[in-house]
């Protein structure tokens, strides 16, 4: 056998080797054109082979010519094939100019069957002998057919359409690809069409062998192919890996995969996902098998999901239960997507399945929990009301709703404010506000508009809610109608201010013989002055001087008497009560120098222990006077007995704290028996004969609503001690 007939079988069966490979991989992967493409170029190549060594073989001109003219078929697919493989492998080059090649080819194949014996000759008149690996070959000898052109024009846009493809390539930065596949078409086919012009336009006697540039594309190309094949087994095997994780973490999770060939009814799933639907390892499953397992209320929804889902965007997802015989009922969630084929035909289903039970056995424990507390709040007697973590209402109870008589939907959020009086708005939010961003613990007052449109006091409570975790999840509140509290005491401030008044006027009694004493004495002096002044002017011996006295004892003693009925009708009048910044001091000195009559009426002496620079307090400056009063005048009557000199009564004032003003009055008297200290400031109880016994009673309930404290206590001599504190006001 010649060396010629050995070289062009070989490469013939190169090709149809590799065409064989990637033939079968494209009927394992119809998808792989590129692969089929392949596949016709290396048969093409391999039949071009075969023409090329019938051509050197070629006994007569018609065999040469016959050979030649077939040999365009193979190229006709050769080009084509090359064309397409370039569009799909390097998914880049100009349809045009791809769509122009296969026109330009496909014009050649019709002119090389019509126009002559082939597109290369219109005649070939006789055969050459030469010399070609050490024997002879043929080489035709004829009249050319000048629409070879248009064959060898095919070619060399083949060659500008692959550059033009390579450089893109190179662009996108896949250099490899675009010197390895584009490169090394372009190089060979410009080879071919250089060897091909050189031999037919009879310029180099050497015969046609277009097949080995072809088959330097071929192995380019095989090259590039087998390694995509390689990173596809590379791929694959990762793949694998990645299966093998994922089943791993589906397993370690619970979860149950699969996979639903809905055109042949098939489902595949892992063990897991046979388990929680109660298959058998080998146990063929389909969609009626799989609707079998689930509990007859929920088949209509899941056939509804899977409807939606083929219908619609693809997305499946449905909760359902599975009733597996001899286990106990299980709630199993499903999510899965469909794909579709290019006539948007539903093929295949893929998605999960997960074990919900527990989660569902949670869910209806929360749903009968939440029903309870509903229960519970919608039958309180309280207003009850719940907040989110956005400050924002997110729950009232029914009471609350009948209350204001607004829906739920009115309510939500901050719509309850609309019902807060529009006086207590502001504050009741700042107390919120600062409670919630503390998260502290907070009670209000405020007028709520009822549904009748009365405002109506309630005290609301309000705490803060976390979960097991001690997570912050908002605040829960709870009011309560306060009208009927504040109106009983409003009427028992108002009853209070009738017993001190009644207290006062009853003090004012105790004190006529000395009120009388000290209006006397000034009314007396007034008229002995006025008398003396009236004799000077009778005797008309005026003295300027003493008669200007005489009117200045006048002045002095009106008005010592003003100021004593002054200070006795502001222990009479009936006012509401003010509090002002008063000097506790300035009001020992007013009451004592009031009492001054009964003082030296009873003669007792008064003992001033003041402390100076004394903070002012708050408070009403005629119950102040009152609670001295009262308590000036018990110490009084406790010295009474005592022999003259005895009767010491002694006021004392100081700091009893950074914060409080401390007022002692004690007296040298019989002190109070250690059963009766706290006994004689119940209303009613006295000692005196003649007494309501109410005295002490009112002066601790006006310290207390001053924010004070009365008490007694014995002394450790003789006498006891009633002593109570006032706020002092905080300086600014």
């Amino acid at each position: 056998m010649s060396w010629v007939t050995i070289i062009w079988s070989m490469t013939a069966s190169a090709c149809l080797t590799l065409a064989a490979i990637y033939f079968l991989v494209w009927c394992r992967r119809r998808t792989a054109w590129a692969d089929l493409l392949f596949t016709l170029i290396s048969v093409g190549v391999a039949a071009f082979a075969f023409c090329e060594l019938s051509m050197m073989q070629a006994a007569t001109p018609a065999q040469f010519a016959t050979a030649l003219r077939w040999g365009h078929v193979p190229t006709w697919v050769i080009v084509v094939s090359l064309v397409g493989f370039v569009r799909l492998h390097m998914r880049t080059g100009r349809p045009w100019l791809g769509w122009s090649i296969c026109a330009l080819r496909t014009l050649a194949l019709l002119l090389n069957f019509v126009t002559g014996q082939n597109l290369n000759f219109r005649e070939v008149t006789h055969l050459r002998h030469v010399p070609f690996l050490g024997e002879s070959v043929s080489l035709g000898v004829g009249v050319s057919n000048p629409y070879m052109l248009v064959g060898q024009l095919s070619l060399l846009l083949l060659v500008i359409f692959t550059v033009d493809a390579a450089i893109t390539v190179w662009r996108r930065g896949d250099r490899r690809q675009a010197l390895v596949t584009g490169g090394s078409i372009a190089f060979f086919a410009l080879a071919s069409i250089a060897q091909a012009v050189l031999v037919f336009w009879q310029i180099l006697d050497w015969p046609l062998t277009a097949s080995f540039f072809f088959l330097g594309i071929v192995l380019a190309m095989g090259y590039e192919m087998s390694r995509e094949t390689l990173r596809a087994a590379q791929l694959s095997d990762d793949l694998r890996e990645s299966h093998q994780r994922l089943d791993l973490a589906a397993q370690s999770a619970r979860l149950g995969l699969w996979t639903w060939d809905i055109a042949r009814d098939e489902i595949w799933a892992t063990d897991n996902g046979r388990q929680l639907f109660g298959f058998g390892k080998s146990e063929r499953i389909n969609f009626a098998r799989l609707m079998d397992s689930l509990h007859p209320a929920d088949r209509e929804s899941v056939s509804h999901a899977f409807a939606k889902s083929f219908n619609g965007n693809g997305d499946y997802e449905s909760e359902h239960r599975v009733v597996v015989p001899g286990q106990p009922m299980r709630w199993i969630a499903a999510r899965g997507t469909v794909e579709f084929n290019k006539a948007g035909k539903a093929v295949f289903m893929r998605g999960v399945s997960h074990d919900i039970t527990e989660r569902k056995r949670t869910e209806d424990a929360l749903k009968e929990s939440e029903a309870r507390f509903r229960t519970v709040a919608d039958n309180a007697p309280v207003l009850i009301w719940m907040a989110g973590t956005d400050k924002l209402c997110d729950f009232f109870n029914k009471g609350w709703l009948d209350f204001t008589g607004r829906t739920l939907e009115q309510e939500l959020g901050n719509g309850w404010a609309e019902g807060v009086h529009p006086d207590d708005l502001a504050g009741c939010l700042k107390t919120y506000v600062a409670a919630f961003d503390a998260r502290q613990p907070f009670t209000i007052e405020y007028r709520l508009r009822r549904h009748d449109g009365e405002y109506r006091w309630i005290s609301d409570h309000g705490v803060p809610r976390h979960d097991s975790e001690g997570d912050f999840l908002g605040y829960i509140g709870s009011c309560v109608d306060l009208t009927e509290r504040k109106q009983a005491e409003a009427e028992a401030s108002r009853q209070r201010a009738e017993l001190a008044h009644v207290s006062r006027v009853s003090v004012m009694g105790e004190l006529s013989a000395s009120m009388a004493h000290e209006l006397n004495q000034p009314l007396t002096a007034i008229l002995s002055n006025t008398q003396a002044a009236q004799r000077f002017l009778a005797a008309d011996k005026l003295d300027r001087v003493e008669f200007d006295e005489i009117l200045k004892d006048i002045v002095h003693d009106t008005t010592r008497a003003r100021d004593v009925i002054r200070h006795l009708r502001a222990l009479v009048k009936k006012s509401e009560r003010e509090f002002v910044r008063v000097d506790v001091n300035e009001i020992i000195g007013q009451v004592i120098a009031f009492l001054h009559g009964d003082i030296v009426g009873r003669n007792v002496t008064v003992i001033q222990e003041l402390a100076p620079e004394l903070p002012l307090v708050l408070g009403d400056r005629t119950q102040l006077q009152q609670v001295l009063l009262n308590l000036l005048l018990n110490a009084f009557d406790a010295v009474g007995a005592n022999r003259v000199r005895d009767r010491l009564v002694t006021v004392v004032t100081a700091m009893a704290s950074s914060e409080m003003v401390r007022v002692a009055v004690r007296d040298g008297g019989v002190g109070i028996p250690a059963d009766k200290l706290e006994e004689i400031f119940q209303p009613f109880f006295t000692t005196k004969t003649e007494g309501l016994g109410m005295g002490l009673s009112v002066s601790r309930s006006i310290v207390e609503g001053h924010g004070g404290r009365l008490s007694a206590e014995n002394n450790p001599g003789p006498g006891a001690t009633f002593s109570f504190t006032l706020p002092a006001v905080v300086q600014n």
